[in-house]
């Protein structure tokens, strides 16, 4: 069975520590996974179902009451199956949408507003650094999982950062 991009990222929240959708719901946002993958926070409980149903995760039926939170953990097949998946993602690149790519392709379209346009991206890009650090020091000690997602954003962020300045002279 393939797992989504989605229901992998849920999966192995779950896995990181049996949560219910609410935590999940928070871990998203302090995490800022919504910036690499689309999970909206109505489509949690979604992905949810979807894992339980294909045993990938369960919860305590004894403890789940008609108010209380279900608190889902992973189960042995969820386990294996996100392994499986995860490794294959590591393993192997694949190309991805990237509209920035769109736009350098119809750069003519642009002209002269281009040097002004890289610069005002510039901006966002530093501001995007900016607010990803202090997600990450506003939630240590974060599982290792957690930490090589940061460390790579931020070397993504930063290699676009020395591309936009070598091509607007900015320092």
């Amino acid at each position: 069975m393939t797992l989504t991009s989605a229901e992998l990222t849920i999966l192995g929240l779950v896995i990181e520590q049996p949560r219910h959708g609410y935590d999940l719901e928070r871990i998203i946002d302090q995490r800022g996974i919504r910036q690499w993958t689309d999970i909206g926070f109505s489509s949690i409980y979604y992905v949810l179902a979807k894992l339980e149903k294909r045993g990938l995760v369960g919860s305590d039926a004894a403890a789940a009451g008609p108010t209380s939170r279900r608190v889902m953990h992973a189960t042995a097949t969820g386990r294996e199956e996100a392994r499986v998946a995860a490794a294959e993602l590591l393993e192997h690149a694949r190309p991805t949408g990237n509209p920035f790519l769109v736009a350098l392709a119809n750069l003519d379209l642009v002209g002269a507003s281009y040097s002004d346009a890289l610069r005002a991206r510039l901006n966002e890009v530093d501001a995007r650094l900016a607010a990803i650090r202090a997600a990450e020091q506003s939630q240590q000690p974060l599982p290792r999982a957690a930490r090589e997602v940061f460390a790579y954003s931020l070397n993504q962020w930063e290699a676009e950062r020395a591309w936009l300045i070598e091509r607007t002279g900015e320092k």
